[in-house]
Protein backbone atom coordinates (compact mmCIF):
# COMPACT_ATOMS: atom_id res chain seq x y z
CA UNK A 1 0.00 0.00 0.00
CA UNK A 2 2.55 2.34 1.22
CA UNK A 3 4.64 1.41 -2.02
CA UNK A 4 1.84 2.12 -4.10
CA UNK A 5 1.38 5.60 -2.66
CA UNK A 6 5.13 6.21 -2.91
CA UNK A 7 5.14 5.58 -6.87
CA UNK A 8 2.08 7.37 -7.84
CA UNK A 9 3.81 10.44 -6.20
CA UNK A 10 6.91 10.29 -8.08
CA UNK A 11 5.00 9.79 -11.20
CA UNK A 12 2.77 12.32 -10.28
CA UNK A 13 5.74 14.80 -9.40
CA UNK A 14 7.47 13.37 -12.97
CA UNK A 15 4.79 14.18 -14.92
CA UNK A 16 4.50 18.05 -13.46
CA UNK A 17 8.07 18.25 -14.09
CA UNK A 18 8.09 17.37 -17.37
CA UNK A 19 5.62 19.78 -18.18
CA UNK A 20 7.58 22.41 -16.63
CA UNK A 21 10.87 21.75 -18.56
CA UNK A 22 9.09 21.57 -22.16
CA UNK A 23 7.36 25.21 -21.27
CA UNK A 24 10.52 26.69 -20.95
CA UNK A 25 11.84 25.02 -23.61
CA UNK A 26 8.86 26.64 -25.95
CA UNK A 27 7.79 29.47 -24.49
CA UNK A 28 11.97 30.60 -23.17
CA UNK A 29 13.18 30.94 -19.64
CA UNK A 30 13.04 34.26 -19.07
CA UNK A 31 16.63 34.34 -17.64
CA UNK A 32 18.18 32.68 -20.37
CA UNK A 33 20.21 35.02 -22.70
CA UNK A 34 21.00 34.45 -26.22
CA UNK A 35 23.45 36.55 -27.65
CA UNK A 36 26.10 36.09 -30.76
CA UNK A 37 29.89 36.83 -30.45
CA UNK A 38 31.34 38.13 -32.82
CA UNK A 39 35.58 37.83 -31.42
CA UNK A 40 37.30 34.48 -32.76
CA UNK A 41 38.81 32.38 -29.87
CA UNK A 42 42.13 33.45 -30.33
CA UNK A 43 40.75 37.00 -29.88
CA UNK A 44 39.59 36.01 -26.41
CA UNK A 45 42.66 33.78 -25.47
CA UNK A 46 44.85 36.80 -26.39
CA UNK A 47 43.04 39.68 -24.34
CA UNK A 48 42.94 37.02 -21.66
CA UNK A 49 46.44 36.85 -21.38
CA UNK A 50 46.68 40.33 -21.46
CA UNK A 51 44.72 40.93 -18.69
CA UNK A 52 46.28 37.95 -16.59
CA UNK A 53 49.84 39.47 -16.91
CA UNK A 54 48.79 43.14 -15.84
CA UNK A 55 46.57 42.24 -13.15
CA UNK A 56 47.97 42.36 -9.68
CA UNK A 57 47.34 38.88 -7.33
CA UNK A 58 47.96 41.09 -4.38
CA UNK A 59 44.43 42.32 -2.98
CA UNK A 60 43.54 45.83 -2.63
CA UNK A 61 44.51 47.06 0.93
CA UNK A 62 46.36 44.35 1.82
CA UNK A 63 49.48 46.46 2.42
CA UNK A 64 50.16 48.20 5.92
CA UNK A 65 52.22 51.30 6.04
CA UNK A 66 55.55 51.37 7.38
CA UNK A 67 55.85 51.86 10.80
CA UNK A 68 57.01 56.04 11.49
CA UNK A 69 60.21 56.41 13.06
CA UNK A 70 59.85 58.28 16.25
CA UNK A 71 62.56 58.97 18.91
CA UNK A 72 59.76 59.99 21.73
CA UNK A 73 61.27 57.15 23.75
CA UNK A 74 64.70 58.31 23.35
CA UNK A 75 63.34 61.86 24.08
CA UNK A 76 62.13 60.67 27.64
CA UNK A 77 64.95 58.90 28.63
CA UNK A 78 66.93 61.60 28.20
CA UNK A 79 64.30 64.16 30.11
CA UNK A 80 64.75 61.60 32.78
CA UNK A 81 68.29 61.77 32.30
CA UNK A 82 68.88 64.90 32.96
CA UNK A 83 66.15 65.14 35.81
CA UNK A 84 63.41 66.78 33.83
CA UNK A 85 60.71 64.18 34.90
CA UNK A 86 60.39 63.56 38.85
CA UNK A 87 60.40 59.91 39.01
CA UNK A 88 60.44 58.14 42.57
CA UNK A 89 57.86 58.98 45.48
CA UNK A 90 59.63 62.51 45.52
CA UNK A 91 58.31 64.48 43.49
CA UNK A 92 59.41 68.33 41.95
Amino acid sequence: MIAKNILAIVAVSAAAFSGVASANAEFGAPYALQFEGSRTRAEVMAEAARVSATRSTEPAGSRVAAPLQSNVQAQAAEALRLGKIPSGEIGM
